[in-house]
């Protein structure tokens, strides 16, 4: 079975599959504030109340984090920034983006990972450092994700297993018993369906009940997917990728995530109490890019807020 779909891109789907349609119900999308800086109108594109995560990566200020987060808030969306642990110097720092988000853009949700720095820059190495902190709670956060890796994380387990991040994420499991706070699993991309399916089965046999939302690479070149699969340590899905790009055929075609998004789409309805929850998207050739597939395949669920109140 194919794990990618390498079509050209279609005319928008008349009669969108209704398993798919509730499935991207409620999806959450990535920016970065220079990826945003691009966006006119985010309303033209997202439904309403989109959750809608920013993305910290090493080096960006947190003056344009928090100036993008006015931004999103200002449109009615829900933000969700990103709280990478080994970017942050200390707990005194983290206080005051948390004071920041909050006071500037009404911030009540949060990201919370250890970030992809090899070495801290301070006193955090994990999220769980920063959960410690109970500063979270103490500001009042409503919602408060961590990181999840389908197929494991050669940082946290350089022997290729599981053992380390599945240890963090019973961790979380009970922190998430003791916090007012609703707590999620938001994962890394990943690109076939039954990897996906049995991992989210394996966690609900281990305890872990946390809803998952799941990463998934919206439509984009073949080369800018390897691309992204290289720099966050895509595991098994970098294969398939690689084996891909030797088809100079396929090489030109898009990558749109229609496969794997109906085969989990399927699944749900067919298993109502199934993990996960909804789905993240990695806007990875393009936010505009990624939004309209979502409209075009998402029926009810993705119509964006401008259209909506037209």
């Amino acid at each position: 079975m194919a794990l990618l779909n390498f079509k050209r891109r279609t005319d928008p789907v008349d009669t969108p599959s209704p398993n798919v349609e509730a499935f991207l119900k409620d999806y959450s999308i990535e920016v970065m504030p220079r990826t945003a800086e691009k966006v006119e109108d985010f309303r033209s594109l997202l439904p309403e109340g989109t959750r809608v995560y920013i993305a910290h990566i090493d080096g960006t200020p947190i003056d344009d984090m928090v100036a993008t987060a006015r931004r999103l808030a200002a449109d009615g969306f829900n933000v969700m920034p990103h709280f990478p642990a080994r970017i942050i110097k200390d707990e005194a720092t983290l206080a005051d983006w948390i004071a920041r988000y909050q006071g500037e853009a009404g911030v009540r949700q949060a990201l919370l990972l250890a970030g992809g720095v090899a070495q801290p820059v301070g006193t955090f190495d994990s999220s769980m450092q920063l959960l410690e902190t109970g500063l979270f709670d103490k500001a009042g956060f409503t919602r408060l994700h961590v990181a999840g890796h389908p197929e494991g994380n050669r940082d946290i387990d350089p022997d290729g297993s599981m053992k380390n991040v599945d240890q963090a994420l019973q961790w979380k499991q009970k922190f998430s018993e003791t916090t007012d706070a609703q707590m999620a699993i938001a994962t890394q991309f990943a690109f076939d369906a039954k990897p996906i399916i049995k991992w989210a089965d394996d966690l609900a046999a281990a305890g872990i009940t946390l809803p998952i939302h799941i990463g998934i690479a919206g439509p984009a070149k073949l080369q800018t997917l390897i691309k992204f699969a290289i720099a966050c340590g895509v595991g098994p899905s970098l294969k398939v990728l690689q084996k891909r790009a030797m088809d100079v055929s396929k090489l030109l075609l898009p990558y749109e995530p229609t496969e794997v998004i109906t085969a989990l789409a399927d699944h749900k309805a067919a298993n109502p109490g199934f993990n996960i929850e909804s789905c993240h998207f990695f806007p990875l050739g393009g936010i505009k890019t990624n939004a309209q597939w979502a409209i075009d395949n998402g029926g009810v669920s993705t119509v964006p807020a401008a259209a909506s109140q037209g």
